[in-house]
């Protein structure tokens, strides 16, 4: 067993702030270290990168994205493409990963799987003073959320689906960033899925304060929704998108419709998904299908629930007192994995520690 961490960062202030404060903290951390070691000779991704179209792509959908990456790049001192190319969310690969939602009447819950060696361990707290909406949650290449909740009670988290025949638009994890930084409801987010471009096929479960959770199944060439209260990696409407093996994620998706019958309230519906023997927790991190974090949002309540490995009692954060300038006390998000590996943010790698 491995202990690892998430650090849990607040910040409040205009988009290039952020992106200069978070420039600031990484240029002592061992993310970026990490992520060079990790890609390697990948970086380049065969392509040619364009500036202009990346700026396009971004300031159309959340303006202060890129502000906040003209603050990244100052503070690290790179020029522009670098920064896209690290923190577009335009061009990056993603890997492989499990990950399952389930949601009941007012609160969504997700597990998040993948292997340890790609978590960044960033649980942020974001308040613009210029524009978009305040937000919580887990980063992925600094700039992208994982799954969150915003000011407006809009909770999203995403399930990878297959990478095949990929396109040319936004990962997931800048996806979620702009359903969260523009969106207000179901509604809204829904919209801008259906017109925002994709590079791979994802599903995004989405929770706004009506309390009923939406699944929309989205490819680089077809967008469809439907209301479900479980998601795994596989999609029931736009099924010739799908993976050919697909026994795990059903597998997943069966244990939670098997289970829900008997949970009474959100925080068993917690334990089913946290905890290591009921079937939806995930070990496999030498797959790229390990549980990393499990989390909850609230969007009536305006609260988040966050735990890092199996078995664990979650770490409440009542966001709406945060957005009234209240900051949280906890630093650390602490949990141990079944695992060799740690989070990026903990140190430097080893060569040859993890392969993509």
């Amino acid at each position: 067993m491995k202990q690892v961490y998430s650090e849990v960062i607040q910040l409040r202030g205009s988009h290039y702030d952020l992106g200069y404060k978070q420039g600031a903290l990484l240029r002592t951390s061992s993310i970026l270290a990490n992520r060079e070691k990790q890609w390697g000779p990948k970086r380049s991704y065969h392509f040619t990168i364009d500036e202009q179209e990346v700026r396009t792509a971004i300031k159309r959908f959340a303006p202060g994205i890129w502000d906040e990456m003209e603050g990244l790049a100052a503070a690290l001192q790179w020029n522009m493409l670098d920064a896209i190319r690290e923190f577009g969310g335009y061009y990056l690969e993603y890997g492989r990963s499990g990950c399952s939602i389930f949601s009941g009447k007012d609160y969504l819950i997700r597990n998040y799987d993948n292997h340890p060696a790609s978590y960044e361990g960033r649980y942020m707290l974001y308040q613009p003073t210029d524009q978009g909406y305040a937000m919580i949650g887990p980063t992925m290449q600094i700039t992208g959320r994982i799954d969150g909740l915003n000011e407006k009670g809009l909770a999203m988290g995403y399930n990878f689906v297959n990478r095949k025949q990929s396109g040319s638009g936004f990962v997931c994890n800048m996806i979620g960033r702009i359903i969260l930084e523009s969106c207000a409801t179901v509604e809204e987010a829904i919209a801008l899925l259906k017109e925002i471009p994709h590079r791979h096929s994802f599903s995004y479960v989405l929770m706004d304060k009506q309390g009923e959770a939406f699944v929309v199944e989205a490819s680089p060439r077809k967008v469809d929704f439907h209301q479900s209260n479980t998601c795994t990696n596989h999609f029931d409407l736009l099924t010739n998108e799908n993976r050919y093996r697909m026994d795990e994620s059903i597998k997943r998706q069966q244990a939670m419709l098997h289970q829900e019958k008997d949970l009474v309230n959100a925080y068993q519906a917690y334990q089913m998904m946290n905890h290591t023997n009921k079937g939806v927790f995930s070990s496999k991190y030498g797959a790229w299908a390990g549980t990393l974090h499990t989390s909850a949002y609230f969007p009536k309540e305006m609260k988040a629930w966050i735990s890092i490995g199996g078995d664990q009692k979650p770490v409440i954060v009542d966001f709406q007192k945060w957005l009234t300038g209240a900051n949280v006390i906890v630093k650390q998000i602490k949990g141990k994995l079944d695992s060799d590996s740690i989070f990026v943010n903990m140190g430097i790698f080893n060569k040859g520690e993890f392969l993509m």
